[in-house]
């Protein structure tokens, strides 16, 4: 068992680190391939150890998949809003350390998963059932929270909000095999590198500090990790809410402080959540019996019967995964640095937009042409409305009216 455990890990890291450098590709897709192919891996090994490899790949795409967000500006569909001071980092020079803010983010993750494991197996099951009374007023009342972060321009925040949402609704009832590729994709990845490439942004040579100058001060981190603690529990049985959002809302409990402290704060506290988020929705998954993420999705069918034995495996798996993860991407992000200033920025944007437009095209239905077609028509209006958001000087954060209203309506209807 420990030697299959051992392999399931390290094979999922390594996967893990494909899908996280890999722009346009979520662990989603992963975990539907490797579902495809169950029966075969059956007759090879045990369904606890193909759970093991799917955490694995799931913890390291956390850590990993904030080196495309931010050197490249193509993120993930957890963790785009990372682009936004991460692009003011890269900008400036700072990329790497825009990046290691990030990862030790997820270190204090693995932290906090640990102390909320006793709540979320002995106290949630006992609360949640009065949370689902009254889902949809909770998410109304954070949907309002968000917009009237625009002060003065609540009225275009809740146009771009509902305008989104619309969208959301359109695209998960277009029968698509990944709905959330074209529409996130979009809003977020394309959007960002259509602005790029039209102001003909150029990457300054990339400063490398050392990993104890790049921490931030003991005040910060403790804002972070209050801010963590209690945003990011509600995300993982609170549907339509997902790390990005988590982290806004940490954000506003954080308060104000200096720009750049802010920012590197609020990549912190994405870093952290990301992986509270993904790590959580497993421990979600045992105490409700609900599913958060894809790959809680996947061991759900993988494990129908998800017992203590097997949890015990799967928290191990978190823990080993996220400290692997850690140096791995440290590494990759240091040659990812020192490389970046070398290309040029406008043709490897183009070639990244291109890529993403296949990806959308193939993903969206590969057996069937008019599924690809649809869902280039719902990435071309994505596009559009998150460039109509950027040129208007708003948040991106209202684009997460595409999640948030189709899940409030849900409830509601």
């Amino acid at each position: 068992m420990l030697l299959t455990f051992t392999i399931a890990l390290l094979l999922g890291i390594l996967a893990g680190t494909i899908t996280g450098l890999t722009p346009g590709i979520h662990i989603n897709l992963v975990t539907v391939i490797l579902l495809g192919f169950s029966g075969l891996l059956f007759s090879i090994t045990t369904p606890l150890i193909i759970a093991v490899f799917i955490v694995s790949v799931a913890i390291t795409h956390t850590f990993i998949d904030y080196i495309p967000s931010i050197f490249l500006g193509a993120p993930d569909q957890d963790s785009f809003l990372s682009i936004l001071p991460g692009h003011r980092f890269l900008l400036e020079g700072k990329g790497y350390n825009a990046i290691i803010l990030t990862l030790y983010g997820g270190i204090l993750a693995l932290i906090v998963i640990i102390l909320y494991i006793p709540f979320f197996i002995y106290v949630l099951p006992k609360i949640y059932v009065y949370f689902s009374r009254i889902m949809w007023i909770i998410l109304i009342l954070v949907s309002v929270f968000l917009i009237l972060q625009e002060r003065g321009n609540e009225v275009w925040a809740t146009m771009i909000f509902l305008l989104a949402g619309f969208l959301g609704i359109a695209s998960l009832n277009l029968n698509l095999k990944e709905p959330l590729l074209p529409l996130l994709t979009g809003l977020f990845g394309a959007s960002s590198l259509i602005i790029s490439i039209k102001q003909k942004t150029e990457i300054k040579s990339q400063q490398i500090d050392k990993l104890k100058n790049i921490l931030l001060k003991k005040k910060s981190i403790i804002r972070v990790f209050i801010a963590s603690i209690l945003a990011s529990p509600f995300t993982s049985f609170l549907p339509g809410l997902g790390a990005s959002e988590a982290a806004l809302i940490g954000k506003q409990i954080l308060g104000d402080e200096e720009k750049e402290s802010s920012d590197g704060e609020f990549l912190f506290l994405l870093g952290a959540i990301n992986t509270i988020v993904m790590g959580l929705s497993f421990i979600t998954l045992y105490s409700l019996d609900k599913t958060r993420t894809g790959a809680a999705v996947a061991v759900e069918r993988l494990l129908p019967s998800f017992n203590s034995a097997d949890l015990f495996y799967v928290i191990i798996a978190i823990i080993l995964t996220g400290i692997i993860s850690f140096f791995l991407a440290i590494k990759i992000s240091k040659i990812a640095a020192k490389n970046i200033h070398k290309v040029n920025y406008n043709k490897l944007s183009l070639i990244i937009l291109i890529f993403l437009t296949i990806i959308v095209f193939f993903l969206s239905d590969f057996f069937n042409l008019a599924g690809g077609l649809i869902g280039m028509l719902v990435f071309i209006t994505a596009t559009f409305l998150g460039i109509f958001t950027i040129t208007k000087g708003l948040k991106r954060m209202y684009l997460m009216g595409c999640l948030l209203l189709p899940t409030i309506l849900f409830y509601l209807i």
